[in-house]
């Protein structure tokens, strides 16, 4: 297939969100002093982490809202606590989202496979994140120079994996659904919604242990980025 366009998911795909995210909580629980509720970092880490991926899937689906989301997110491990108070967990969280804004920590192999890339191909970001938080962070990692267009769940009204989502990506990007390949790291959001979406699939499996699961099998799959340069 010859493509012309690449939707390329942000998070976890060109940017660290697990490394850059963990720095930000890190600072998040020694300067608001979780220590007096959490014995170490690791501890709150545990607590917080599994919750915040529930919700976030809960968002992706529609379920919740992004205020929920990110009030939820900071009040489920200090509830415990006795701490249930919504104005302060969106203080916390808007802290938060603005430090990672300054993370700059890319996935390996990003920028060579983006100088590999542009100069054949035409490339979007498409993300779920939020606009106040994924445009500068795309500014600050140095990546918007690679990209013509940056869809945001927002701006389309809805979230991948949902296949508006993608039509109004494909819209907005004058691009047609058979010379569009999708690359992200995220089976749900990226490659179910392309693949519902009649679009080509490049599934990043960055963790070797993830199995792919039986439901169909994508266009494409890598372990890394440098894999890609071997496809496109």
């Amino acid at each position: 297939m010859a493509y012309k366009n690449l939707f390329i998911d942000l998070d976890d795909t060109l940017w660290d969100i697990h490394q850059n995210g963990k720095e930000c909580l890190e600072e998040i629980y020694r300067d608001y002093r979780y220590n007096q509720f959490y014995e170490t970092f690791e501890d709150f880490y545990r607590v917080y982490m599994p919750s915040n991926n529930y919700l976030w899937g809960l968002y992706r689906e529609g379920k919740i809202s992004k205020d929920e989301l990110i009030v939820e997110r900071f009040l489920f491990p200090l509830r415990r606590f006795g701490i249930d108070d919504p104005y302060y967990a969106k203080k916390v969280s808007d802290d938060f989202l603005e430090r990672t804004t300054h993370k700059t920590k890319l996935i390996d192999g990003t920028i060579d496979l983006l100088e590999y890339l542009k100069p054949k191909y035409r490339m979007h970001i498409l993300s779920n994140g939020f606009s106040e938080v994924q445009y500068k962070k795309i500014e600050n990692s140095g990546l918007r120079p690679y990209f013509s267009k940056v869809i945001l769940s927002e701006d389309a009204g809805i979230n991948k994996p949902h296949p508006d989502f993608f039509t109004y990506a494909l819209k907005v990007t004058n691009s047609r659904r058979d010379e569009t390949l999708m690359i992200g790291d995220s089976w749900d959001a990226d490659i179910v919604g392309a693949y519902n979406s009649r679009i080509d699939q490049l599934w990043l499996n960055s963790d070797s242990k993830n199995e792919r699961p039986t439901d169909f099998k994508p266009t494409f799959t890598v372990h890394s980025l440098e894999e890609i340069k071997g496809i496109l």
